[in-house]
């Protein structure tokens, strides 16, 4: 576990990682560590064989392929550092290749089912509905990642701006635009949150009575569930990463062009946005088969 800590200290100082990315390496390392345990074998000694042996045992639990690619890619970086601090002479997880995950096309959703949830009013009181249409409106206007959305600061949009700036994963900031709705709806949120701070020293957007002082992820991805009912739309297939993908989609098949929304979006490659282009390219396809008059069953 000394090995696991000082490691992750190290990719959150050196790296610039996420606090995700560390939290998810660290329980993919945990897991590890446990098993490594069970089979009294020890970080400083154990081979490449043994690396393969964990691998079986992850795939025999039913892990999804996903799943152990990430595991085996946060060994290697482990040992990748022992080897750079001296803890060991060689790196037993090097050359080890892990499942090659099954791409999937995101989920996304029509302007009109967009639309729906956008015009949804959920909450029990004006202040819960008016703070819930903001949510989705800055969600859907910037494609933010859910983290970034509930720890934006009052101060971001204050003064009525047309960009604003979001810090991202690594610390790293872009700026995205508000639409004219969004910067709307926002006016009259600060209106209500500048009655609500009379009394709290509140400095989140979104705020929460919690300790992180924010609403959290896991309550959002909840509640977006719930607006989507409400304006009709299954639940089942609308998250608030389904949002995110909404925006970029519905922007490139209005003629965005590729890199300006891989910057929009905060991706660090190109082959990260492109995947939209396929989504496009499905969505198109089932258009011409459900609707082309040769698409009809003829009698």
């Amino acid at each position: 576990m000394q090995w696991i800590a000082t490691y992750l200290d190290a990719a959150r100082a050196e790296a610039g990682a996420a606090q995700n990315t560390a939290l998810a390496y660290g329980r993919d390392l945990q897991d590890f560590s446990l098993w490594t345990a069970g089979q009294n074998l020890d970080f400083a000694t154990l081979t490449r064989e043994d690396i393969h042996s964990y691998l079986m045992y992850c795939e025999a639990q039913g892990l999804a392929k996903s799943t152990r690619a990430r595991r085996l890619s946060a060994v290697k970086q482990m040992f990748r550092f022992a080897l750079e601090e001296g803890w060991r002479d060689d790196n037993p997880a090097l050359r080890i290749k892990g499942p090659s995950a099954a791409q999937h096309l995101p989920a996304t959703l029509s302007e009109a089912e967009v639309d729906l949830i956008l015009a949804a009013r959920l909450g029990r009181t004006d202040q819960e509905r008016l703070r819930n249409q903001t949510l989705v409106e800055v969600l859907y206007a910037t494609g933010m990642r859910v983290s970034e959305l509930v720890t934006l600061p009052a101060t971001a949009v204050r003064g009525d701006p047309e960009m604003i700036l979001i810090k991202g994963k690594g610390g790293k900031e872009r700026m995205v635009p508000l639409s004219r709705p969004a910067r709307a709806v926002l006016r009259d949120w600060l209106v209500e949150w500048d009655r609500m701070n009379t009394k709290a020293k509140m400095k989140f957007l979104f705020p929460s009575r919690g300790a992180e002082g924010h609403i959290t992820r896991q309550y959002f991805y909840v509640l977006i569930k719930s607006i989507a009912a409400t304006g009709g739309v299954d639940p089942d297939r609308v998250t608030p990463h389904t949002l995110r993908h909404a925006f970029a989609t519905h922007l490139l098949a209005h003629g965005a062009d590729l890199r300006v929304i891989q910057t929009l979006l905060g991706h660090a490659g190109l082959a990260t946005t492109e995947i939209y282009t396929h989504v496009l390219d499905a969505a198109k396809k089932s258009l011409v088969l459900t609707h082309h008059p040769l698409a009809k069953q003829r009698i």
